[in-house]
């Protein structure tokens, strides 16, 4: 029997009895999800909140970062131009980088984006775009820091709400990072409260931080650069939340998370060789 195409069924409905013709499931690319959650987010800090977000940065960050997309994929010939991963590093840049030199915020978000199609082993990503770029800008700069604790806990409750959302709706399959990940970096806080003697509203303040829900839900659950396998990604996020403590109160430096995944990453490759599991693929809506 022949099948109809969407098009003929509408034109020729099918007759009784015959077998009706098999669509393909709508399925929601789940970086849209993360784009207008970090869009809205970004929206009300700047209109609303003053959140030290200047509109002429944060539009020049995207401009440079869909510029710099746009070549790089004509100069390594990798497919058509898509611009929702480069918007996504924008989105975060735009909320984490400050700079009073809008030379460089432009270059931190062209090396974010130039990073995906150079660092690369076994054509998969090494690190994160947004925190490499961070990372390296503030090793090589002096200029470039990184705003953690700007926002108030109830826009931080409504982010984490959205952040988790998008899990739910989209069905993401790194998922399992960011829960392990979140759960071992609240319990290290928790015990490390607990051995001090500290109240437990001091490791709640410290969850209580818009920069620790970008990073969890939109850094280190990049499924192009976390661990192939389910188990490899566990054991990841595992390290990741214990050398941040240990960056972070052994060596007391600020933004031990960023430098954390940063280091991290570069055991993926190995990680992924004992631990062998399926390359994640971007699916898009049909």
């Amino acid at each position: 029997m022949q099948t109809l195409t969407p098009v003929e069924t509408a034109v020729h409905p099918p007759v009784a009895g015959a077998a009706a013709p098999v669509l393909p499931a709508l399925r929601w690319d789940p970086r849209l999800y993360q784009i207008a959650t970090l869009s809205g987010l970004l929206g009300y800090g700047v209109f609303w909140l003053d959140l030290e977000v200047q509109t002429r940065t944060a539009v020049a960050i995207i401009v440079t970062a869909l510029v710099t997309q746009l070549v790089c994929t004509r100069l390594t010939g990798r497919g058509r131009f898509d611009p929702r991963s480069a918007l996504i590093s924008a989105l975060s840049l735009c909320l984490l980088l400050r700079t009073g030199s809008l030379g460089l915020a432009m270059l931190t978000a062209a090396v974010a984006i130039a990073s995906k199609f150079t660092l690369r082993v076994r054509d998969k990503h090494v690190f994160n775009p947004t925190n490499f770029a961070l990372v390296a800008m503030m090793l090589a700069t002096g200029s470039v820091w990184v705003s953690p604790g700007q926002w108030g806990s109830g826009l931080v409750f409504a982010f984490l709400l959205a952040s988790a959302g998008g899990l739910v709706v989209n069905r993401a399959a790194r998922a399992d990072v960011t829960l392990a990940f979140l759960a071992s970096w609240a319990s290290l806080l928790v015990a490390r409260s607990l051995w001090l003697g500290e109240p437990l509203a001091i490791p709640l303040h410290r969850l209580e931080n818009g920069a620790l829900v970008l990073f969890a839900f939109f850094m280190i659950s990049d499924p192009r650069t976390t661990p192939d396998s389910r188990a490899g990604r566990l054991l990841f996020a595992a390290l990741v939340a214990l050398a941040a403590y240990a960056v972070q109160f052994t060596l007391f430096r600020t933004n031990g998370l960023l430098w954390s995944l940063a280091v991290c990453s570069l055991i993926v490759p190995l990680i992924d060789w004992l631990l062998p599991g399926r390359r994640y693929q971007w699916r898009s809506s049909p």
